[in-house]
């Protein structure tokens, strides 16, 4: 039952570009973040600045390196910031997902046991820079549209 007194919903008037590119910055900011974490991330006296050496699994699944973490800490901070504007939210998803695929392509190039693996990406990695190298410009441009049809 509705209140008379409910409070605003925040995302109320906001373009839904601006949402999603707020949620996967908010997502990037929890990934870099929890890769900190020792208990959320398993091995945790094995994390290392860079490289394959670094044994830290976030959620014992992501292989992360405090790179890989300041990387995604960076990211997420850049996609808050730009997703402020409508246009600065549409660029932050087009250009996230292209540096994610451009991972993608790196990952599926180096050898996962050199010093050229700097982020210290496995398999599971790998995967994750897909999905967010596809999603993140297939939904800016849905939730593009959607703002310029109101």
């Amino acid at each position: 039952m509705a209140h008379s007194r409910a409070r605003r919903n925040p995302a109320d008037g906001r373009a839904p570009v601006r949402r999603v590119a707020s949620a996967f910055a908010v997502f990037l900011l929890l990934l870099g973040a929890l890769g900190f974490v020792p208990g959320v991330t398993s091995a945790y006296a094995d994390l290392r600045f860079t490289g394959p050496g670094s044994g830290a699994r976030l959620l014992g699944l992501l292989q992360v390196s405090v790179l890989h973490n300041l990387v995604n800490l960076v990211l997420g901070a850049a996609g808050l910031t730009l997703a402020r504007t409508v246009a600065g939210a549409r660029a932050f998803l087009l250009g996230g997902g292209a540096v994610f695929l451009v991972l993608w392509l790196y990952d599926l190039a180096v050898d996962r046991r050199s010093a050229a693996n700097l982020l210290a990406v496995d398999r599971a990695g790998t995967w994750l820079h897909l999905l967010l190298g596809v999603a993140m410009p297939v939904l800016g441009l849905l939730a593009g549209r959607r703002a310029n049809r109101r």
